[in-house]
């Protein structure tokens, strides 16, 4: 018998949905249904009726229930005892976007992990979307998401419908990019029409919830910059930025010492007034570690230091 369907049928009699149900384990609605007839062959029982009142559970279907129930318990308390051993790692998985304060951050967060005797810490830069899911899917325990205030209300939204919590880590306006041979590096003043002849450096992959993607990028993107490179590497948007000099990029001020690495300067530009926020999330029913919170003090002290 397979546990895994024996979770399915569980949370198919908590709902009394399929639908339901398939949305609370991310799966499909015709992949729980094929799981839970597969149960019901290797137990040779009905779990489950149809009738006019919905979806019911039969005689058989409530006593295997008690069991499984009982089983499912049982194998959490195996799993937690090996978890909370002396000798268990030390564990953090978040998702973050691609900004260097964060990789700052990150990089102070690992230099006082020296003295752990064990540890499995999983860092991946991603954008929003992802983020979310892998949170929501329980691949990863924390995540930052970023997003332009305009939107908030879209993201609020869906952190609600999937029960996550969110703090607001910090709110900026971003900064222009820029090589030191760039022309507009030592412009006294910088004009949106100035970027007509510039090509734009950014993620290939904006989201916001219930937009469609070209609305997005629309409100993303220059709208004076004709030419756009969009990619997903945080390194090779700071290799074309010191080696094209006509790029530029909107960012979230980055450290003296990387922009002195690629030959890079900070411009601010009066016309750009769009705000952004990164928000932490995490399950509601997740409970912060101790490494989670020192992980969220050097994101604190890195916004402090760098904004």
């Amino acid at each position: 018998m397979n546990i895994l369907h024996m979770k399915y049928a569980v949370e198919v009699a908590n709902t009394r949905s399929i639908s339901k149900a398939a949305e609370n384990l991310y799966t499909s609605q015709p992949n729980l249904s094929r799981a839970i007839k597969a149960l019901e062959n290797d137990l040779k029982i009905k779990i489950f009726k149809r009738s006019s009142k919905g979806l019911e559970i039969t005689i058989d279907g409530e006593e295997f229930l008690l069991y499984a129930k009982n089983a499912l318990a049982q194998i959490k308390k195996i799993e937690s005892i090996y978890e909370n051993r002396n000798e268990r790692k030390l564990r953090l998985s978040v998702c973050v976007p691609r900004a260097s304060y964060f990789s700052y951050a990150f990089s102070d967060f690992t230099k006082e992990l020296e003295s752990a005797d064990s540890a499995e810490i999983i860092y991946k830069e991603t954008n929003s979307m992802r983020a979310i899911l892998n949170v929501v899917k329980e691949e990863y325990d924390l995540a930052i998401v970023r997003y332009q205030s305009t939107f908030e209300k879209y993201f609020h939204t869906l952190f609600e419908e999937k029960k996550l919590n969110y703090e607001i880590m910090n709110e900026f306006t971003y900064v222009m990019a820029v090589s030191k041979l760039n022309p507009l590096a030592n412009k006294d003043v910088i004009v949106a029409e100035d970027l007509a002849g510039c090509i734009e450096i950014t993620h290939g992959d904006p989201y916001v919830p219930s937009l469609p993607l070209l609305d997005v990028k629309r409100a993303e993107l220059s709208e004076f910059a004709k030419k756009r490179v969009m990619v997903f590497e945080r390194g090779v948007q700071f290799t074309l930025l010191e080696q094209v000099p006509n790029t530029f990029m909107w960012v979230s001020p980055i450290p003296q010492d990387l922009k002195d690495k690629f030959n890079l300067v900070e411009r601010k530009c009066d016309f750009n007034t769009k705000t952004y926020k990164d928000v932490l999330i995490y399950r509601k029913k997740y409970h912060l570690s101790h490494l989670d919170n020192e992980f969220i003090k050097k994101i604190k002290a890195a916004k402090n230091k760098y904004f």
